[in-house]
């Protein structure tokens, strides 16, 4: 019987079984891929970003919020520097995120099964786990390998980008070993709508202030550079709210994307008019022209009925107005999240009520543990989600028995 087995070679897999190997456990990963890491290789667009120096709680999610606090604390989030150090990985920073020196994510994948070598850590490669009962011990696919197990850590991530061997598997194995499951749902995806102007904005990428309104309530907001598409919506601060939106859809909320196209102006009246000013009476199309990019430009004038060839200080009041909210609110209904091949990671999974916050152990199974994406905590774009793997396969790691 083998003492810990580690379903899914991942990033909380592998870092679960060199803590657990460290601490004098013998270990047994089994992967479905013919090689363990192999998320890890596309994270942060093949450069691996993965912690960021702002460790602000806030930059975490769960449907059990008020329980975070004591999953994700700053002992923990310390925990990941040192644990890379150990690993003899060189690392940098660049605006907050952390990447490896070499900014190559292969890099990060190297170092972890390095190490796992050095530890004798057997990997099994090929062997999907299809089914776990527990009886005196537990045995994985009792159909066919038959491997018993003292200890399991499940590590098999969520539903999220399903080529890399993350297809919820996990979650039945759960399921059929007593514990619930919160709704899997992507998040950091892109979202998507239907607007006859999508084709023409397509490709254009602008910095704006975007707010998330569910059911027309102010929920939250990011500000950062927002692709257009000929879908709807993509980019980092509509992956940081795409995770809200998907809840909100499914259950069937009305859900409102609000765009400033001028996050920099303070007054956007005054702004205009100041600009107006300043370049000698030129035309609206002009004026916006020398702000915003010329496609973007003739679809705001098309939503606010005006004519292009109208000077600013020819407006009326209303119109002045109007112009404003359609630069300041462009508001865009969103119908449905992009799907679960192109979201980074899954809200949802085992619930935080069923888990030791201390060690990771299941509450309802004994010797049974979990890390990274299946539990339900998914953190925002800049190395978040990365970070709670990591941090989970320590702490798993460390108080598996």
């Amino acid at each position: 019987m083998k003492e810990v087995v580690i379903v899914g070679g991942g990033s909380s897999g592998l870092t679960a079984a060199i803590t657990a190997a460290r601490n004098g456990k013998d270990v047994t990963i089994i992967e479905r891929n013919n090689k363990c890491g192999k998320k890890i290789l596309i994270t942060g667009n093949g450069r691996c970003n993965f912690w960021n120096t702002d460790e602000n709680l806030s930059h975490f999610h769960s449907s059990n919020s008020n329980l975070l606090k004591e999953f994700i604390t700053d002992e923990r989030k310390n925990s990941i520097l040192k644990f890379f150090d150990s690993l003899g990985l060189a690392y940098k920073t660049k605006n907050g995120y952390y990447y490896p020196f070499s900014n190559q994510a292969f890099t990060v994948e190297n170092a972890l099964l390095s190490e796992c070598k050095k530890l004798n850590i057997k990997i099994i490669n090929d062997i999907t786990v299809e089914k776990i009962i527990k009886k005196d011990c537990f045995i994985i696919n009792p159909d066919k390998e038959k491997i018993t197990a003292k200890n399991i850590i499940i590590a098999t991530g969520s539903k999220a980008a399903p080529k890399t061997g993350s297809d919820g598997l996990g979650y039945e194995i759960s399921k059929s070993l007593g514990h619930n499951i919160i709704t899997p749902l992507p998040s950091l995806v892109q979202l998507k709508a239907d607007e006859p102007y999508f084709k023409n904005w397509s490709g254009i990428r602008t910095d704006v202030k975007v707010n998330l309104l569910i059911n027309h309530k102010y929920i939250k907001s990011e500000t950062g550079e927002v692709q257009l598409t000929n879908y709807g919506l993509s980019g980092i601060c509509i992956f940081n709210l795409s995770g809200e939106a998907a809840k909100a859809l499914n259950q069937n909320k009305n859900v409102i994307i609000s765009i400033n196209f001028i996050p920099f102006a303070s007054n956007p009246k005054t702004f205009l008019q100041t600009l107006n000013k300043n370049s000698y009476h030129k035309t609206i199309s002009e004026l916006l022209e020398g702000i915003l990019h010329y496609k973007l430009v003739d679809i705001i004038i098309k939503k606010t009925h005006l004519k292009r060839d109208l000077l600013l200080n020819t407006l009326t009041d209303n119109e002045l107005n109007n112009l404003i909210k359609t630069l300041t609110d462009f508001q865009i209904e969103i119908l449905d999240t992009h799907t679960l091949d192109h979201a980074q990671v899954c809200s949802g999974g085992i619930p935080l009520t069923e888990i030791n916050s201390k060690t990771l152990e299941s509450l309802k199974v004994k010797n049974l543990y979990f890390t990274g994406e299946i539990i339900d905590i998914d953190g925002d774009c800049g190395g978040y989600n990365l970070g709670w793997a990591w941090m989970s396969g320590i702490i798993a790691g460390k108080n598996v028995k």
